[in-house]
C-alpha cells in the first residue's frame, strides 16, 4: 500500500474517500468543509450520528469536495484520540465496499497522529487468508495523510513501524510445516540482509559444544532441528553510552506440549508460539532504518516441540548453558527453557540490559486477559524505561509482581531448580525461572500468551497474530539514553 502525506485543502483532496475523525465533544467538520456542514448537523439531530467511538457516516458525491465520498469518522472524546485505531477501523470497513484510495484528514496534527495513523491504516490493511486459493478479500491501494505542516519523518516512522509489525504478523502466520525452525532462520537471514543486519545461526552442533542443554532437551523430540538465531544491529554513529540493548523472542515455532501433551482442542493455535521471536525480528527490520544510537543485538531460540521417541521425558533434569540443572516436572513449561540458554548467551555477548517477549503462560490470560501483557522485572528502572516505551506506542502492559518470595515456587529436591511451581501465581513462577538466569542484569520479561493473537476480527485488525511488542522495543531502543 502506498503511503503519502498531502498539504492540500481537504475539500481539494482526490480520493474514493475522504475521512474526517468527528468528536463526540468538539462535533464539527473543518473549515474546508463547510458545504457539508449541514449534513453532519442533521445527522447529530436524527441520533444517526453523534461522533462515538466507532461510528461512520458516509456523504456521496459530496458538494464542493474532491472525494467521491465524505466519511464522519467518530473519534470518541477528544482527550482520548487514538489515530491509530480509528485508521485501522475505517481502512477496513471502506476497503471491503472496493474503496481504494483513502485521505486521512487531520484538522489539528501532530507528529505522533500522522504516525499512528499511517500504522493504523498499514495494520487494518493486513489479511490472515494469505494460503486461500481463492480470497475475496480487497485491499486498499493508497493511505494519504492531509495535513499541513513538514510530517515526513512522521510519515517515515509510521511506514516503518507498520510494515515491520506486518512483517511480524506473516511470520506468525505461517503454518508449523511451512515455518519449522530452519525456516525462520532463513526468513531472519532473508530479512538481515535486506536491511543490512549481521545475522549468525547458531546450529545443534554448535549449541552442544556450547552445553545448551535446557533449550537442546526441548528440541530433541522433533526431526526439526533447533537454531538459534542472532542478529546484531550497530550505530552508524557513536553510541550514547556503553549500554547495550539485548532483545530475546522465544521461537517454538509448534507446540505439542512434548509428553506432557495439550488438549487437541485449539492446538493448531500453537504455530503462533514463536510470537515472541516474531515481535524481536520485526522490530530489528525497523531498528535498522531508523538507526537509534546504542547497539541492539536480538537472540532468538527456535525449536519444535513434539512428542517422539526421543522426546523429553518429565522427571528428566537437564544442564543448562550457565551450568544451573533443572528439573523437568512438566514438558509443555519448555518456552522458559529455551529462553534461560539464550539468556545466558546474550549476557556472554556484552548485553547489559534485556528485554524478553514470550507467548508463556495461560496463566498471564486467567490474570490479565488478551488487553495487557504482563512485565515482570528484576529491575524498576528498566521496567519504567519499558513501560514508557509501550505507552506512547499504545502498547497496554501491566506490572506483575517478582518479589524474591515467590523463589520458593520453583524449588526442586534434585535439581537446582524446576520448571514449573504450583498452579497458583504461574506466570510468576515462570518470570521467576527465567530471572535465574537473568541473575543481576537489569531485565524485563513480558509475557505475550494473551495478546499476540486475536481470536475474534476486530474492527480495527483481523483475527490472528497482532504483531503486539513489535513498536514497544523500537521505541525503546530509540528513546535510550
Amino acid at each position: 500500500m502506498n503511503v503519502t502525506l498531502s498539504a492540500l485543502p481537504f475539500n481539494r483532496i482526490e480520493a474514493d474517500a475522504l475521512v474526517v475523525p468527528v468528536f463526540e465533544d468538539d462535533f464539527q467538520l473543518p473549515a474546508s468543509l463547510e458545504s457539508a456542514v449541514a449534513w453532519l448537523n442533521t445527522l447529530k439531530e436524527t441520533s444517526e450520528f453523534s461522533g462515538k467511538s466507532g461510528e461512520l457516516a458516509v456523504l456521496h458525491a459530496p458538494s464542493g469536495v474532491q472525494a467521491k465520498r465524505l466519511v464522519a469518522a467518530g473519534a470518541g472524546k477528544l482527550a482520548k484520540f487514538d489515530p491509530r485505531t480509528l485508521a485501522g477501523s475505517v481502512v477496513r470497513s471502506l476497503k471491503s465496499k472496493g474503496v481504494k484510495t483513502i485521505a486521512f484528514a487531520l484538522a489539528s496534527p501532530v507528529p505522533a497522529h500522522v504516525e499512528a495513523a499511517v500504522e493504523g491504516a498499514l495494520l487494518g490493511n493486513w489479511e490472515s487468508e494469505k494460503h486461500k486459493s481463492k480470497s475475496e478479500v480487497k485491499f486498499l491501494d493508497s493511505f494519504a495523510v492531509g495535513a499541513w505542516g513538514d510530517f515526513a519523518e512522521a510519515l517515515n516512522r509510521g511506514k516503518i513501524l507498520g510494515e515491520s509489525q506486518n512483517f511480524t504478523r506473516d511470520l506468525v502466520n505461517e503454518p508449523a510445516n511451512l515455518l519449522a525452525p530452519l525456516h525462520l532462520a532463513e526468513q531472519a537471514k532473508t530479512m538481515a540482509a535486506e536491511a543490512g543486519l549481521e545475522c549468525e545461526v547458531l546450529d545443534q552442533d554448535r549449541m552442544k559444544q556450547l552445553g545448551m542443554g535446557s533449550l537442546l532437551g526441548v528440541a530433541q523430540g522433533s526431526a526439526e532441528p533447533p537454531v538459534l538465531i542472532v542478529i546484531r544491529y550497530k550505530p552508524v554513529k557513536s553510541p550514547v553510552s556503553a549500554d547495550h540493548l539485548g532483545l530475546v523472542g522465544k521461537g517454538v515455532t509448534f507446540d505439542t506440549g512434548g509428553v506432557s501433551i495439550k488438549p487437541s482442542e485449539g492446538m493448531e493455535k500453537m504455530k503462533y508460539d514463536m510470537a515472541g521471536g516474531a515481535a524481536v525480528l520485526g522490530a530489528m527490520r525497523a531498528i535498522a532504518h531508523l538507526e537509534p544510537a546504542i547497539p541492539v543485538t536480538a537472540f532468538i531460540p527456535a525449536v519444535e516441540n513434539m512428542v517422539g521417541s526421543k522426546a523429553q521425558r518429565p522427571g528428566d533434569i537437564v544442564t543448562s548453558y550457565s551450568g544451573k540443572t533443572i528439573e523437568v516436572l512438566n514438558t509443555d513449561a519448555e518456552g522458559r527453557l529455551i529462553l534461560a540458554d539464550a539468556i545466558t548467551y546474550a549476557k556472554k555477548q556484552g548485553c547489559t540490559h534485556l528485554v524478553d517477549a514470550a507467548t508463556l503462560t495461560g496463566a498471564i490470560v486467567v490474570a490479565l486477559g488478551t488487553i495487557n501483557v504482563g512485565a515482570f522485572t528484576n529491575n524498576d528502572a528498566m521496567l519504567g524505561r519499558v513501560l514508557a516505551a509501550a505507552k506512547e506506542e499504545g502498547e497496554k502492559m501491566w506490572h506483575m509482581p517478582c518479589e524474591d518470595e515467590y523463589r520458593d515456587l520453583i524449588k526442586s529436591p534434585f535439581a537446582d531448580l524446576a520448571n514449573i511451581g504450583p498452579r497458583g501465581g504461574g506466570s510468576i513462577s515462570a518470570a521467576w525461572f527465567i530471572r535465574e538466569f537473568v541473575e543481576d542484569t537489569p531485565w524485563v520479561h513480558l509475557d505475550i500468551a494473551g495478546t499476540a493473537w486475536l481470536d475474534d476480527n476486530k474492527p480495527y485488525m483481523p483475527k490472528g497474530p497482532t504483531g503486539v511488542a513489535v513498536r514497544t522495543f523500537v521505541r525503546l531502543a530509540q528513546d535510550w539514553k
